[in-house]
């Protein structure tokens, strides 16, 4: 019992213990993620990053999260270090989520009390710009009548922000150093664009400011990364060693719900709060001290969680032998690059999703329930999987989920007011919930004894990490371009086509025959031990007749 993967610190194996402890460890994670990241990238356009900035620093989380979990994960069991890993990451990674609002922004533009925006933006489309300048007359009424109810100043004079407005493909003036050289020349803004990567030798406050979010982002995702992945090996390979593995999946449910209590939750919180909560202090601050909150107070769950060291799978192969099984099958090759594709419009959408809502005089109230909405609908999936996979098979349920993610995307474009979003979020039963069930079917009719989590973390690695990090570079490049509304239209067109070219190869593609392995097993025991009595009855009818 004291050897290194034995159960030495267990009397007995405990599974409902265990599931609890697994289920509350999944929310609290799911909870404090959920009080920060959606809303991250609306604190990024606070401090005046542009879309393709957020674009990249949203990539580069994605990016990090892709190889970097697998990575610590395989040396956490290496070395037998998952209890040390995941509460050291828990700590350092609510340390630096509170060094981060103390990054100053760039002032290139701010944002009144009622979240309206103080000068137009190169994300906005012609009839965005229309509301802008309306939200912008009804600011400077306020802001006459009611001085002390503004959150912050807006630090652009009239006569600037009549020459933004005037111009025909707007774009945002930075303002810069004097050793830069521009001297009050905004004649020419597209110049100074073009020229903003061209050299880092003379560095302005911007990009500054823009190196110091990405340097910051990036050491977080470092911290955060191995914590779900890590915990999730040790948990599954201590079930399965009580023969219980097959009631983890149950646990994971307790991840969106936790989800939706952080971001429902985190968004009505910081709707109640002023606006400026000490001087120069926004109140988007609550939400980097909601997640340190509960990323501290996950620590506690995560000491207690029952890990097992199961040596015979510290090999790497799982994940190779997954993407091999992904690719010996059409079916599976069309289901990956599905997912693909969805998870760059589904990154697009949440990226920018906030921005638009924003534009539309949405506050914290309308986005976190909103958001919140959308994940229980994802969860209610369950309550109609056995209706649906009666009427249509799992492929038809993919190329279904996958036009509802569509839907969504093109409905967002023309949002009117602050819950105007809500319709599109119940879709969500369909689009996600539906989704991912036809991913796990398709995961099970492929693999074989021992790698369903291999070929499902594939999967999982496609659209929540590449599919997600290559979505929000294009996505961010793209609303730089022509804004929000008509990459969401954009994005939505893309995956209708592709959802047609899915049918017709499905039609083509040769059916696979699920091989059920438990029968199989099961049958190879039954023979067995007919065998075995046939030998029995012949030793002891041989025993008779000799007497």
């Amino acid at each position: 019992m004291g050897k290194k993967g034995d159960l030495s610190n267990f009397e007995q194996i405990n599974v409902s213990r265990a599931l609890a402890l697994a289920g509350a460890f999944n929310f609290l994670v799911s909870a404090a993620k959920a009080c920060l990241l959606p809303f991250f990238t609306l604190y990024l356009r606070h401090l005046g990053i542009t879309p393709t900035e957020t674009g990249l620093v949203m990539g580069t989380k994605h990016a990090i999260t892709l190889v970097w979990s697998p990575f610590t994960g395989l040396l956490a069991k290496h070395y037998n270090k998952r209890r040390v890993l995941i509460n050291s990451c828990l700590v350092v990674s609510a340390t630096v989520a509170m060094v981060i609002p103390l990054i100053p922004p760039a002032n290139v533009h701010r944002l009144s009390c009622n979240n309206s925006i103080s000068l137009v933006s190169p994300t906005q489309s012609s009839t965005d710009r229309n509301q802008i300048k309306s939200s912008l007359t009804s600011t400077a009424n306020l802001k006459s009548t009611h001085s002390s109810d503004m959150s912050m100043e807006v630090p652009n004079t009239s006569r600037e922000t009549k020459n933004r407005t005037s111009v025909p493909k707007v774009q945002t003036i930075r303002k810069r150093k004097s050793n830069v050289g521009l001297q009050g020349n905004f004649n020419k803004p597209s110049k100074l664009i073009d020229n903003n990567f061209d050299s880092l030798k003379v560095m302005d406050n911007h990009h500054q400011l823009f190196f110091l979010i990405l340097i910051a982002v990036s050491v977080l995702m470092v911290t955060l990364a191995p914590v779900e992945w890590t915990a999730d090996d040790g948990l599954f390979e201590y079930l399965d060693f009580a023969d219980a593995s097959d009631r983890y999946s149950n646990s994971k449910t307790w991840s969106l719900i936790g989800a939706a209590f952080g971001v429902g939750g985190c968004g009505v919180l910081v709707s109640q709060l002023s606006c400026l909560l000490a001087t120069e202090t926004p109140r988007s601050v609550v939400h980097f001290v909601c997640f340190s909150i509960m990323a501290l107070g996950t620590v506690p769950v995560a000491s207690f969680l029952p890990f097992y060291l199961n040596k015979k799978r510290t090999k790497p192969e799982g994940l190779v032998k997954g993407l091999q099984l992904v690719r010996g099958s059409v079916r599976a090759l069309l289901c990956a690059i599905t997912i693909l594709l969805v998870g760059i419009v589904i990154s697009t959408v949440e990226n920018f999703l906030l921005w638009e809502m924003q534009d539309n005089e949405s506050n914290e109230l309308q986005m976190g329930l909103s958001l919140a909405l959308g994940l229980i609908c994802q969860v209610s999936f369950p309550l109609f999987v056995v209706k649906i996979s009666k009427i249509l098979s799992s492929g038809r349920v993919l190329v279904l989920a996958a036009a509802m993610v569509a839907v969504q995307s093109f409905y967002f474009s023309f949002l009117w007011g602050p819950w105007a979003v809500l319709p599109a979020q119940i879709l969500n039963t369909l689009s996600f919930g539906g989704l991912w069930w036809a991913v796990q079917v398709q995961c099970d009719d492929i693999a074989t004894p021992g790698t369903e989590r291999s070929v499902t973390r594939v999967y999982n690695a496609l659209s929540f990490d590449l599919g997600r990090s290559l979505g929000s570079v294009i996505g961010g490049v793209a609303v730089q371009k022509v804004g929000i509304a008509w990459v969401f239209r954009g994005a939505a067109f893309g995956l209708i086509i592709w959802c047609f070219v899915l049918v017709l190869l499905q039609v083509k593609a040769p059916r696979q025959r699920r091989i059920n392995y438990s029968r199989l097993l099961a049958a190879d025991a039954s023979e067995a031990s007919e065998s075995d009595s046939e030998q029995e009855r012949d030793w002891l009818d041989k025993a008779m007749e000799e007497q």
